[in-house]
């Protein structure tokens, strides 16, 4: 299924992050506690969303997985090889039929164009598509 009602919105690209890896291999399974800093420029039509955003200790950031390539449903984990085949919504995996990632990170300051935020697990310039509060 896909999603063709013609009051759906597309899926806005509102920044993009600066992070330290560039080759997937060496791009962290999940976010990471005592990661680098990742800085997440935000476009300057967003720009007033992130007001308030201080206030809050960590953030979900969502991400599209530009270069994850081609998914399979059933996948290894890269981790845990030995739970054997595993159905790709049980694993963290960026390659997904719709290539969206999410991770919760510590959010270390919010700047008037970006916000830098700790242990964040995508590769640099990976379009970021949202930005919340963390529950």
């Amino acid at each position: 299924m896909t999603i063709d009602d013609s009051a759906a919105r597309s899926v806005v690209v509102i920044g993009v992050a600066s992070s330290p890896y560039h080759e997937l291999q060496e791009c962290p399974p999940g976010p990471q506690r005592d990661g680098p800093e990742v800085r997440i420029s935000v476009e300057p039509e967003f720009r007033d969303g992130l007001r308030g955003l201080g206030r809050h200790e960590a953030v979900d950031v969502l991400m599209w997985f530009d270069r994850a390539g081609d998914y399979e449903l059933v996948q290894t984990s890269r981790t845990h090889p030995e739970w054997g085949p595993m159905g790709v919504f049980g694993l963290r995996s960026p390659h997904r039929p719709t290539p969206i990632g999410v991770s919760t990170v510590e959010l270390i300051r919010v700047e008037p164009d970006a916000i830098v935020v700790r242990g964040l697990d995508c590769l640099d310039q990976t379009p970021i598509i949202d930005i919340k509060p963390a529950l």
